[in-house]
């Protein structure tokens, strides 16, 4: 099984610098990511920020835990990428771009190597649902997230 990745982008009814602040509060995610379960912060940056998190996500097929480092270039890109975890490897990024008028397009990715064993388990039209599920929550749940403020 090689890398499953992708990228969903939705276009949202607030100001770009909203948009990068809900995505950079990584401990706040899982209400409103959907296959974040939880997020355990164990490092923060020179600006509060989580930098070295634990996390847990539903991947459909199984739960997955990760330790994922995070930087930040504000208000444009977030990026994270897997110290460790159940996966061979991970990384994901948010892209932000204004559009003015108060609306941003937010630009949500991730490439993981399931590796071997969950690579048993992601096969055939299963990955194809796995990808949707991880990168349509994540969009979606920012874009009803921003709107709602």
């Amino acid at each position: 099984m090689g890398l499953i990745e992708g990228e969903r982008t939705v276009e949202i009814e607030a100001p770009i610098d909203r948009c990068f602040d809900i995505a950079a509060d990584i401990e706040g995610a899982p209400e409103w990511q959907g296959s974040l379960r939880e997020v355990e912060v164990l490092e923060e940056d020179a600006d509060g920020r989580a930098e070295l998190v634990e996390t847990e996500s539903d991947a459909k097929v199984k739960t997955v835990k990760a330790r994922l480092r995070f930087s930040y270039f504000p208000d444009e890109r977030i990026e994270w990428v897997q110290e460790k975890g159940d996966t061979k490897s991970l990384k994901g990024w948010w892209n932000f771009e204004d559009l003015g008028g108060g609306r941003t397009r937010a630009t949500y990715g991730l490439a993981v190597d399931p590796g071997r064993m969950l690579g048993m388990l992601v096969r055939g039209p299963v990955v194809d649902q796995v990808r949707s599920f991880l990168l349509g929550g994540a969009a979606e749940g920012l874009k009803q997230e921003a709107e709602s403020q």
